[in-house]
């Protein structure tokens, strides 16, 4: 009996443990792409030192968890580097989800090969024919007589869909690396002279091991450098897209701060810190819109 009463103190002792501290909410949940998963968790970080007792909890997994985890209501704001598919908001609409996007920074996706492949520049068709497999010899693209090793993503990733519907434009090459994050790709690429992949402009600045590729719509127009920032929040590189969020509903509470802190000039700073590009004009008008601030 004595043991026995042990056990249920224990266990009420536990209970009351877990339960939140007074004044403190629940631990508000951000999941999905993982091209964001290190802004957000910086923004994370940031905005819980400055709002004790509101903890947020960030983590990856691509696009795809991060919606669904919206979808089963697993997570409060989905990350997602795509916009989300009419399947996927008539899928959670009939499980009582409606999902509202808010965009918090801007990003390119960017071509990166080792330091010493003698490549930099390349056409949006030449890239097709590259990750379709069509192409497979540097050579061939003016560079040395080495095979081409594809790094890319995992299918549930946001990244992965963007760059095949506008750059693949069909299906990948079967020998391609899927890696399970863009950390993975570029730490590759740098022990791999014949290697080529795609990751958000935030993980390659800086790297003197990486070589960042200049990319043109056509060969008659000029190569466009993603790490100019003009040219990205103009449209001239090719492929800047929009970062998202979803929450189920217009945002409210927790959720309604803490991303009222991501769009804010604090939030904003820590976008660009993060090397990604703040939202522009038409992207703040349509959040607010979405969220009613």
């Amino acid at each position: 009996m004595k043991i026995w009463c042990m056990v249920v103190v224990a266990a009420v002792l536990l209970a009351f443990t877990a339960l939140p501290a007074a004044g403190e909410e629940k631990m508000l949940q951000v999941r999905g792409s993982d091209t964001t998963v290190n802004l957000v968790q910086r923004l994370a970080e940031v905005y819980s030192e400055k709002t004790p007792g509101r903890p947020v909890s960030v983590t990856g997994g691509g696009s795809g968890t991060g919606l669904a985890g919206l979808r089963n209501r697993t997570t409060d704001i989905a990350n997602s580097s795509r916009p989300i598919r009419q399947r996927e908001i008539v899928d959670m609409k009939s499980k009582g989800v409606s999902p509202v996007a808010i965009v918090i920074a801007i990003d390119c996706i960017v071509l990166a090969v080792n330091q010493k492949n003698s490549v930099d520049k390349l056409t949006i068709e030449q890239l097709g024919s590259i990750f379709r497999g069509e192409v497979t010899n540097w050579k061939d693209l003016g560079g040395d007589d080495i095979p081409i090793t594809l790094y890319g993503r995992q299918s549930n990733s946001g990244t992965y869909e963007v760059f095949k519907e506008n750059v693949v434009n069909g299906e990948y090459a079967d020998g391609i690396r899927r890696m399970n994050g863009n950390s993975q790709i570029v730490e590759s690429i740098k022990s791999d002279v014949s290697g080529i992949g795609y990751v958000g402009i935030g993980y390659v600045q800086n790297d003197a091991d990486l070589k960042v590729i200049k990319v043109s719509k056509n060969a008659e127009e000029g190569y466009v450098d993603p790490r100019n920032r003009t040219d990205v929040e103009t449209g001239k590189y090719p492929l800047t897209r929009p970062l998202y969020q979803y929450t189920d509903g217009m945002s409210s509470g927790a959720v309604l701060d803490f991303i009222k802190f991501e769009l804010s000039p604090e939030g904003q700073k820590i976008v660009e810190e993060m090397g990604f590009i703040p939202i522009t004009k038409r992207y703040v008008e349509e959040n607010m819109q979405a969220i009613a601030i």
